[in-house]
């Protein structure tokens, strides 16, 4: 008999879908096995576990949601319950983010975990404008970081962020879905 208490937890987190797959795979070929990784936002822990399995890289997870933490625990993610990067001390060599992209009416939110997984607010960058302006904080200056974005959070409107915050963005890897094209960015620091 399947215990409730884990059905409810893997109903309150955001599981492997198209986004993360791209996100892996395309990262796989940018990190190395002496890399010290952190993935921001870990989830159910699918990108963090491919990453170490396909690269031997070390990874260390974040995520404020509880049961996210455990679902990752369970794939043998190490992981840290937290904001972000709220506590975690770097310098990581590589940092990767699939965050909540998608453009929610505050009108529209329901107020459970899937909503912080999901909803990006109303332009679709909160989480995103929140992760560049905190990365420099975890982020080796010579390292880089990994960001999934959609076009449906303005791509402009993402790199000018990151520019704000001493940063320079390359497109790596995309993929077309319906109603949007995801886009995996190569975020380094200026120099």
């Amino acid at each position: 008999m399947t215990d409730l208490r884990d059905q409810r937890g893997v109903e309150q987190v955001y599981q492997p879908a198209e986004d993360s797959h791209l996100l892996a795979t395309t990262v796989c070929d940018h990190i190395h096995p002496d890399d010290w990784v952190l993935d921001v936002g870990t989830g159910s822990g699918y990108i963090a576990a491919t990453v170490r399995e396909r690269t031997g890289a070390t990874v260390l997870g974040t995520d404020i949601n509880p049961h996210a933490c455990q679902q990752a625990r369970d794939h043998g993610v190490d992981v840290v319950r937290t904001d972000l990067v709220d506590g975690i001390c770097g310098p990581f060599d590589v940092v990767l983010c699939n965050p909540p992209y998608l453009p929610t009416d505050p009108e529209q939110e329901w107020d459970d975990w899937m909503e912080h997984a999901l909803s990006g607010g109303p332009t679709g960058r909160a989480v995103i404008n929140e992760f560049l302006d905190a990365l420099r904080s975890v982020l080796d200056p010579s390292g880089r970081a990994y960001l999934l974005a959609s076009t449906l959070s303005d791509l402009d409107a993402v790199d000018e962020r990151a520019n704000e915050n001493g940063f320079t963005t390359n497109s790596i890897g995309e993929d077309s879905v319906p109603f949007e094209t995801l886009v995996v960015l190569e975020i380094t620091m200026k120099h």
